[in-house]
């Protein structure tokens, strides 16, 4: 096992260059900070009055739209990371009613869906590490046309209602927040390499996509719940 173990280790320092390695030790970091902010925010929206899951959203688009547009220089980093943790609390309330329901139809769901995501976050992110230089890339494009697409369902759903646009939207959702980890990991990868330094966005980039697999796992796991429920009652 230790020996596997130190060749794995050596994949990626022999793959990464020593500043590219601690400056995702920061971003990974600092999305863990994010997470845990999430976390707190869970709790706020489930454990109190506030409850406020739309009115959060906005927040939260609010302070995303703001560390976006604040640049780093270096010396606004404290104010740049208070923006991302305030994304990631709000982001958490306002998945509160979420994960409130899903809480009632099988608590462990939330757990299996959370374990879920971060192994696929895991295996897709060492993935892109380890691929040649740039080699997931290309997927920039796919993935953006496949986001338009969806964009387009869901406008076209909002008339139609249809039950089998939403399954498609849901399932298609997943694979393309998969395709975005490979792809923003790399790309994180080679901005840093360019000079990048902006380790708070980088966490921002990640946090939405991590988010994103765990929001879709708990929905389709929730659905197939509730369909085991209705076949063992017929």
């Amino acid at each position: 096992m230790t020996p596997n173990i130190q060749t794995f280790i050596n994949s990626f320092q022999n793959r990464l260059e020593l500043p590219v390695r601690q400056h995702l030790k920061n971003v990974y970091g600092t999305l863990t900070m994010t997470c845990g902010a999430a976390t707190a925010g869970v709790f706020v929206d489930m454990y109190t009055r506030f409850q406020a899951g739309f009115l959060s959203a906005i927040i939260g688009a609010g302070l995303m739209l703001m560390l976006i547009a604040t640049p780093d220089n270096g010396k606004n980093t404290s104010l740049r990371l208070g923006y991302l943790l305030g994304f990631g609390l709000t982001s958490g309330m306002s998945m509160g009613p979420l994960l409130e329901y899903v809480s009632i139809v099988d608590p462990s769901i939330i757990v299996t869906a959370l374990l879920g995501t971060t192994i696929v976050f895991v295996c897709f992110s060492v993935a892109a590490m380890l691929a040649d230089r740039g080699s997931w890339l290309f997927l920039g494009g796919t993935l953006m046309t496949l986001f338009t697409s969806m964009s387009l369902m869901t406008l076209v759903n909002l008339f139609m209602q249809s039950h089998f646009l939403y399954q498609a939207h849901l399932y298609l959702g997943l694979i393309l927040m998969c395709g975005f980890v490979l792809f923003d990991t790399q790309l994180i990868i080679e901005k840093r390499r360019m000079g990048n330094k902006d380790f708070v966005q980088h966490a921002m980039e990640l946090f939405i996509d991590f988010i994103g697999v765990f929001r879709r796992l708990l929905i389709i796991l929730t659905q197939k719940e509730e369909e085991n429920r209705r076949r063992k009652r017929d």
